[in-house]
């Protein structure tokens, strides 16, 4: 029997799934609504708690059901999607945002990355690399990184926005000392330089998963949410240094 929950409101029965993966959608196409609940419910270890087809109530409902990971409608027209991740994640650090999109726009996906984003993705992915997808941000990898990194243009902003923002305040007066090992404040640098997990793999002759090992240690040890605020620390603290263009 096909489940179709009210436009704003709690899937039933999701609540009772503790121990899955929490995830809501808010998204203004009931039918994609739908595709994606049928893809996560289907794959299993996903509980669906909630759901929305506008920003306000939408901020609302993830604030009563707290879930792990939001799917956002890039294009929502009852507000700006962008200004919604920016409230979810000022409401709920830890939330991990997947902005989806009908087509790829690069302010969009460079604006999703300055918010703390977890992923980029077309409304066209199939139902298991979204299946894949939700696993991965829900454990606090950033799949975003790659496609912001992949595009010169959007890198290069990347760089410029660094700089700005480590500009903006004075160096931290202290000890140089540093919570990071070598090896993270290695990696830190390479992701500074625009470097996606890839490339820093083949430079330091490791595996992708062990670069996203290292970054998620660096995020915990700096009480970070973000690349962005990892690198931004990283320069501020003087841990790492980079050259102006």
């Amino acid at each position: 029997m096909i489940r179709t929950p009210a436009p704003d409101g709690v899937v039933n029965g999701a609540n009772s799934r503790m121990d899955s993966i929490r995830v809501m959608i808010i998204d203004e196409h009931p039918l994609f609504r739908q595709g994606c609940r049928w893809a996560l419910e289907g794959a299993g270890g996903f509980a669906l708690v909630a759901e929305s087809s506008e920003s306000r109530a939408g901020l609302e409902l993830a604030k009563q059901h707290m879930p792990d990971v939001v799917l956002i409608d890039a294009l929502l027209s009852t507000n700006d999607a962008l200004e919604l991740a920016r409230q979810l994640r000022h409401a709920m650090p830890q939330v991990a945002i997947v902005m989806m999109t009908a087509f790829e726009d690069e302010e969009q996906l460079f604006q999703s990355m300055k918010l703390g984003a977890a992923a980029y993705v077309l409304k066209g992915v199939s139902p298991d690399d979204l299946v894949d997808i939700v696993r991965k941000v829900s454990r606090g990898v950033y799949i975003i990184n790659d496609s912001v990194l992949s595009r010169p243009t959007v890198a290069s902003r990347v760089l410029h926005s660094f700089r700005a923002m480590t500009a903006e305040e004075p160096p931290e007066v202290q000890p140089l000392f540093s919570p990071l090992s070598g090896r993270e404040i290695e990696i830190l640098d390479y992701i500074a330089r625009g470097n996606s997990n890839k490339e820093i793999a083949k430079s330091l002759k490791i595996s992708d998963q062990t670069v996203k090992n290292h970054i998620t240690s660096i995020l915990k040890k700096l009480s970070v949410n973000d690349r962005t605020a990892a690198v931004v620390h990283a320069l501020k603290h003087g841990w790492i240094k980079m050259d102006a263009e």
